[in-house]
């Protein structure tokens, strides 16, 4: 599909790095001619257009504020619109973003609260932002850690966590972050040595195990549709009320459109 041609809206964008985890999952950095500026928990809007119609989709951000590049964690989807195209680029290709963010998936800042974060492998991108801005801040003594983050993350098979290494270094370098990645198809991954099971079957577990409660704590949960019902669901029977959750649906399951 060609770059193409579009309007003002929209900003020049050349891919500078690649890093493929399997078949199917991959990132990409890319480079805006302009300023990008968003907060973390948002999405940018990319686009490719071809001669007939111009294709666009919204990407949560995994990069922090403060890298001067914008990363993305991609899942393909053999029939969707758009990651099968996206998959074809390599390092010097170009694609264009929208130029403004958009997005409320963000983390509530209010001091001592807990902030409960659930996900599905690319669900992991708007973690990685939260968790890199905090870690710069934490590094420049403008965090001090009075807000804690406990993030559980979900895959099939661990080749699907993109962000393992770095979010397993910086757990065990700092206090206020607890990560638990979990495998539910310990029989594909027999070398796997950590969790297994579904990550929202998990959720009662650590929430007991790490003390949080509908009075101190904030859920977030991104990815899988399904796992956002099941595990909103569970936040509820606990208390949670609908405001204590925050949610990023990566697809509408009738279409199987929105994260394509």
């Amino acid at each position: 599909m060609a770059i193409g041609m579009v309007d003002d809206r929209f900003y020049r964008a050349t891919i500078t790095r690649r890093d493929d985890f399997s078949p199917d999952l991959w990132t990409l950095r890319i480079r805006p001619e302009g300023e990008f500026k968003f907060t973390p928990g948002q999405y940018a809007t990319l686009c490719l257009h071809g001669s007939a119609r111009r294709l666009e989709r919204p990407y949560s951000i995994v990069s922090s504020p403060y890298e001067d590049e914008l990363e993305f964690f991609f899942e393909l989807v053999p029939r969707g619109d758009l990651t099968p195209e996206l998959y074809q680029l390599q390092v010097g290709d170009a694609l264009h973003m929208r130029k403004s963010p958009k997005g409320r998936f963000t983390l509530v800042t209010r001091a001592g609260t807990n902030h409960l974060l659930v996900c599905t492998v690319t669900g992991v991108a708007p973690f990685v932002s939260f968790i890199r801005t905090l870690y710069r801040d934490w590094n420049e003594a403008k965090f001090h850690g009075d807000h804690k983050l406990f993030l559980l993350n979900g895959a099939s098979r661990s080749w699907e966590f993109g962000y393992l290494n770095e979010l397993q270094k910086i757990a065990a370098e700092v206090a206020w972050l607890k990560y638990v990645p979990t495998v539910s198809r310990p029989w594909e991954d027999e070398k796997w040595p950590g969790e297994v099971g579904r990550v929202d079957d998990l959720i009662r577990k650590y929430s007991d195990q790490w003390e949080l409660n509908p009075s101190n704590t904030v859920a977030y949960l991104c990815g899988h549709p399904g796992m956002i019902e099941h595990g909103r669901g569970i936040l509820q029977r606990r208390g949670f009320r609908k405001e204590s959750i925050k949610e990023e649906v990566y697809w509408v399951p009738a279409k199987h459109a929105a994260a394509s």
